[in-house]
């Protein structure tokens, strides 16, 4: 990676900086001003939250997705519209990009930004889920480094060192089990949104937080694991593990078991893909053994909370289904937070939209896009009708 900064600090760009993972890896850059330089900042609208980002970090620029006729600091040059994502990701003076937006929108500025060469700090889902084949192909490609952000992928990114993967019988995802493991499934009917994001473990976006109740966000992490290590999906098990210090797990054909622990902070993951080799003091507090207690595991209940199954099949049958399966499940969720479904219709709109598709290979981005658009139809109707 060239460091194109003249102070010699590393350039990055944060898109969805005032997301979750956005204002942490701000409070990671906090730590290490000498070393991280924010070139750029981009948001959906320009709330109070990324003005006061912006007037903080002077980014050379902002890009907000919804036009606005408030002025910035004048030293800031200011994009807005459709492109704005795209020209943060491309700043000449990027040297690393932090994806932290959710959604399918940073699928393009990711594939772009790989192919200008520039180191991706990934956490966004949808970006290997939809388009891993391409991502993965691009990346190798170019040789350019696709760092995880998420801590369950970053665990194994880092439990498996320098080893290949042909050295590995299994990976083993960990899963909280969302704040419903113990709740009756015939209770599961009634829940509410604010129970569904009261989320045990974690604090994270309203989305994520549905998709870890009813588990598809474990689904997702499942098809981004296939295509972050090239594993097969026989190879990659999920395991409930309600305390949340182990983040993931590697087991190695000799049958040891390598895993990473530490505390619930996403400024860890995001600390090491930013630092990567190197290991940092990090903002996090440290994880105490002792006072972890026991650690319990238990087999996911795909039965009471069928959108992990879903997401295995989508992603096992591959095409365009792991983009009907991602977007139907973001207008299903959308749905359950307005009040216009249940709780337990979520994953029952998506599998009716999965039954109804007729796969395309996914030769480009093209297809990403028209399977994200007839997804998001179906499920508009199938969620009327019920």
């Amino acid at each position: 990676m060239s460091i194109s900064e003249p102070s010699g600090q590393i350039g990055v760009a944060i898109l969805g900086s005032t997301g979750s993972v956005g204002h942490q890896t701000l409070d990671v850059i906090d730590c290490y001003p000498e070393r991280f330089r924010v070139v750029a900042l981009a948001a959906r609208t320009p709330s109070e939250l990324f003005r006061s980002q912006v007037a903080k970090y002077r980014p050379a620029l902002a890009a907000v997705a919804e036009p606005f006729l408030d002025s910035l600091p004048p030293d800031v040059e200011v994009v807005a519209g459709k492109d704005a994502l795209l020209l943060a990701a491309l700043h000449p003076n990027v040297d690393v990009v932090v994806v932290a937006t959710s959604g399918h929108a940073a699928i393009v500025p990711t594939m772009q930004a790989i192919e200008r060469g520039k180191t991706i700090a990934l956490a966004n889902k949808e970006t290997l889920v939809c388009a891993g084949e391409i991502i993965m192909l691009l990346a190798e490609k170019h040789g350019v480094q696709i760092r995880p952000v998420d801590s369950e992928h970053s665990a194994i990114w880092q439990a498996l060192g320098p080893s290949p993967i042909e050295e590995v019988r299994n990976i083993v995802l960990t899963a909280s089990g969302g704040p419903f493991r113990f709740t009756p499934a015939s209770q599961l009917v009634s829940v509410t949104p604010e129970q569904a994001l009261s989320h045990p473990t974690w604090r994270m976006g309203a989305k994520i937080t549905i998709d870890s109740a009813t588990l598809m966000n474990k689904g997702l992490e499942v098809i981004e694991a296939h295509w972050l290590f090239g594993i097969d999906y026989d190879r990659i098990e999920v395991v409930i593990h309600p305390e949340s210090h182990i983040h993931s797990l590697v087991e190695f054909k000799d049958g040891s078991l390598i895993a990473q622990l530490g505390t619930a902070d996403m400024r860890g993951p995001i600390q090491y893909a930013l630092t990567y080799p190197e290991r940092l003091s990090a903002p996090a507090r440290r994880f105490d053994l002792v006072g972890a207690g026991s650690l319990h595991f238990e087999k996911p209940d795909e039965v009471r909370f069928p959108a992990l199954r879903l997401a295995r099949e989508a992603g096992t049958a591959g095409m365009t289904f792991p983009t009907v399966l991602s977007a139907a499940d973001d207008e299903a969720v959308s749905a359950f937070l307005a009040g216009r479904i249940r709780f337990t219709e979520i994953p029952e709109v998506v599998a009716r939209v999965l039954d109804l598709h007729e796969p395309e290979a996914i030769m480009s981005i093209e297809a990403i896009v028209a399977a994200d658009h007839w997804a998001r139809g179906a499920a508009t109707t199938a969620i009327s009708n019920f």
